[in-house]
């Protein structure tokens, strides 16, 4: 079978394309034939040795994705051959709290991932897709669309008629942005780009904002929504975004810290007097991953119901991997990047 390995991390040119023999199950698990994976930020970032501790060269990339099974090991039960399914990043993350420990069994890290013809997953990490829900649809959900899913529902307890902030227009936000209307919530949004603010609005944001033209962009979404604030926040700008995610949050807002997309974190870092805002705000900040399996089936059975399409930027075929890492290298992206390895 063919698949992608990480290489020597040095950029985008290590990743590299190889041969291996056809994967077997283990007690327990089984065996997927990928139809179709999706790409994130961390993908880059593992190719450049800037993830975390360098990975062995061998490893296979990428978190999101979907498949049908081909094999079952011995004592699985529940699932049948054909069946099309996908499963959260943190393989051995089921249910409860987050724990560190789930970060030893992370599919595209810390164990293989889905830039494969084949990959093999424990049987009880697995979440059927229903018939309704086309490949596109399920490929984007297990990391990003898991992420947004947490912050909105786990983290911010989301309810009709709230409004959640999203940075960015990159696969995370985007999710978020669909996954908010979804619960019947407002939207606001943020990009540098008046065209990409234009495809937010045409999937429900209520509120866009151009960081560039609007420098101050908390102060910009008080005048806009009339001194409301943000009751949740996806941050995934980081510490160049914090101090001004938190002057745009709303008293007991909750802010979701995801990543840090952002470049430098020198005037937006988060000062001494932000704590005024945390504290005269009562605000939740709280650092999140994704989401275990039990998120990832209640997202699935709610996108499902709802008929929500993820916004794919672009798709790529398998054997142009490269170039679909190139894309999302570049920025341009809205929402998210995929690549189909099986046809049907």
């Amino acid at each position: 079978m063919k698949v992608y390995e990480i290489g020597t991390q040095q950029g985008l040119s290590s990743l590299r394309a190889a041969e291996r023999p056809a994967l077997q199950p283990g007690p327990g698990q089984v065996v997927l034939r990928v139809r179709a994976v999706c790409l994130n930020h961390r993908d880059l970032l593992m190719l450049q040795g800037t993830y975390g501790p360098r990975r062995p060269e061998t490893r296979i990339p990428v978190s999101d994705g979907v498949g049908e099974v081909i094999s079952l090991g011995d004592g699985v039960q529940g699932l049948s051959l054909g069946e099309r399914v996908t499963c959260p990043h943190f393989a051995t993350w089921l249910d409860g709290e987050f724990h560190p420990r789930w970060f030893a069994e992370d599919l595209g890290i810390s164990r293989d991932g889905w830039l494969a013809e084949q990959i093999v997953v424990p049987a009880d990490a697995l979440v059927k897709v229903p018939d309704s829900m086309t490949d596109t649809q399920a490929a984007a959900l297990p990391a990003a669309a898991l992420t947004a899913w947490n912050a909105l529902v786990e983290v911010g307890r989301i309810k009709a008629g709230d409004l959640v902030l999203a940075l960015g227009t990159g696969g995370v936000a985007m999710l978020a942005l669909q996954l908010a209307k979804l619960h019947g919530a407002r939207v606001a949004i943020t990009s540098s780009s008046d065209d990409k603010l234009a495809t937010a609005r045409e999937l429900g944001a209520d509120f866009t904002i151009n960081y560039r033209s609007h420098p101050d962009w908390a102060a910009e979404l008080l005048r806009q929504t009339g001194g409301d604030g943000a009751d949740i926040v996806a941050e995934t700008g980081g510490l160049a975004t914090l101090a001004t995610s938190i002057a745009a949050a709303a008293p007991n807002g909750r802010l979701a810290l995801i990543g840090a997309l952002a470049a430098s974190p020198a005037d937006g870092a988060l000062q001494l007097q932000n704590l005024f805002g945390i504290v005269g705000k009562n605000l939740t900040l709280r650092g999140i991953t994704a989401g275990n399996r039990r998120m990832l089936q209640a997202m699935v059975r709610a996108v499902a119901a709802a008929g929500m399409k993820p916004l794919i930027d672009r798709e790529f075929a398998f054997d142009d991997a490269a170039a679909a890492y190139a894309h999302l290298k570049t920025g341009s992206h809205l929402g998210k990047v995929l690549l189909r390895v099986h046809q049907y």
